[in-house]
């Protein structure tokens, strides 16, 4: 409080307002980033991926891909939680040879069969 209020006697309102943060200035510039955002919505196939599923990996080389900057994983995940908005989406965990109508065959014919046989 004492120093908010020695700011004020010394600057006014002015020297209340809020400072850009310290630090290095982001490595991507706003329109790198709407480029890197339109270029993940296309999705990973689209990018020359096997499987439509993004790793940090496969998002920082689209990104040095599209804008020419190479970013740390660790920085790649700060570009999409915060500057892009994005959370973590994992995909469910299925057998490719999952066969839904045979799982239903099973559970109807053999299951009741199995659990008699007890």
């Amino acid at each position: 409080m004492r120093r908010s209020r020695r700011m004020w006697e010394q600057g006014g309102a002015k020297a209340l307002r809020r400072r850009p943060a310290p630090g290095r200035p982001p490595e991507l510039d706003d329109t790198q980033v709407e480029a890197v955002r339109a270029a993940l919505e296309q999705g990973a196939q689209a990018h020359g991926f096997a499987a439509d599923l993004w790793t940090l990996e496969r998002v920082g080389v689209v990104v040095e891909r599209v804008s020419g900057v190479k970013l740390a994983r660790a920085s790649v995940w700060r570009l999409l939680t915060g500057r892009l908005g994005w959370s973590l989406q994992r995909p469910r965990r299925q057998a490719v040879e999952r066969d839904e109508s045979e799982i239903a065959r099973w559970v109807a014919t053999e299951w009741p069969r199995i659990k008699k046989g007890r």
